[in-house]
């Protein structure tokens, strides 16, 4: 098993690969670099906040072990995700739960249609479509997508709705809605620690946030009915995506499997309320 230092930015973590993931890989997926750069400025924080809980008896990343990866083919091989142990230790030698799944971010989109006649009225679109990882062939749940390379949260946005739900869309007519929230009540950047406002549906185990974005699209009221069974997707890379109609009203019991649906109902309600939409 190979090992390796990093020793910048006064760190001294030993770092074991795994078989066929080579250094320059490793620190060159965008997943490990943003992780290790948030991980290393919050514990920063330790010592130079007296407030901080951990102040008395910092925490210290001592070594690292990758355990698994997994490389996307499409468009061209690159590495996709990876599984990893990190000890983190403190003076006391207390540690804290280190188990990692890193697979960088991802957007959500609530898409709202109303038809012109009733621009009071408003359907989310859904998407079904498999998620072996759960176990199903028929997931319900937002549209959504993985952020890759370069470009920005509202062009990702874009291009999944694109994809996903089948029209074209400018980022600049995307509303970020958790940068929106994060942003109220006098909140000014994404806090001490630097987080990106967004979901974090798994903290416990995975780095992955979601920003989540709202976009709105009014279509006359014929056009309503051939959303539904619409299919999207890329199919050349396993996207098999069936679309759905659903009442915004009813999107709190008809989405309460995904995270993302129920999120992006809260901001959007939240933000009603307080005049921000």
């Amino acid at each position: 098993m190979a090992t390796f230092k990093i020793t910048e930015k006064g760190m001294d973590v030993e770092v074991k690969l795994v078989e066929d993931l080579t250094k320059e890989e490793l620190l060159e997926f965008p997943a490990f670099k943003n992780w290790l750069t948030r991980l290393t400025h919050s514990l920063s924080l330790q010592e130079s906040n007296p407030s901080h809980p951990f102040h008395k008896s910092p925490y210290a990343l001592k070594s690292l072990t990758i355990q698994s990866f997994t490389r996307f083919p499409h468009p061209t091989p690159r590495l996709g995700f990876l599984s990893l142990t990190a000890s983190l230790l403190n003076t006391k030698n207390e540690s804290l739960p280190g188990s990692i799944f890193l697979r960088g971010p991802s957007v959500g989109m609530l898409c709202l249609l109303s038809p012109r006649d009733n621009p009071a009225e408003k359907w989310a679109i859904m998407t079904i479509q498999a998620r072996p990882a759960a176990g199903s062939l028929a997931f319900c749940e937002l549209p959504a997508g993985m952020v890759d390379g370069g470009g920005t949260f509202a062009g990702a946005a874009a291009k999944e709705i694109k994809e996903e739900v089948g029209f074209v869309i400018e980022e600049r007519d995307l509303v970020n809605l958790s940068e929106l929230a994060g942003r109220m009540g006098g909140a000014v950047g994404r806090g001490e620690e630097g987080l990106e406002w967004a979901m974090w549906p798994s903290a416990g185990g995975c780095d992955e946030f979601i920003p989540l974005f709202l976009c709105e699209k009014r279509v006359e009221r014929a056009d309503l009915e051939t959303w539904t069974g619409r299919l999207t997707g890329l199919r050349d890379e396993g996207e098999k995506i069936t679309l759905k109609l659903v009442k915004l009203e009813d999107l709190w019991w008809d989405g309460a499997r995904d995270a993302k649906a129920l999120g992006a109902l809260a901001l959007y309600d939240g933000l009603k309320r307080s005049g921000k939409l």
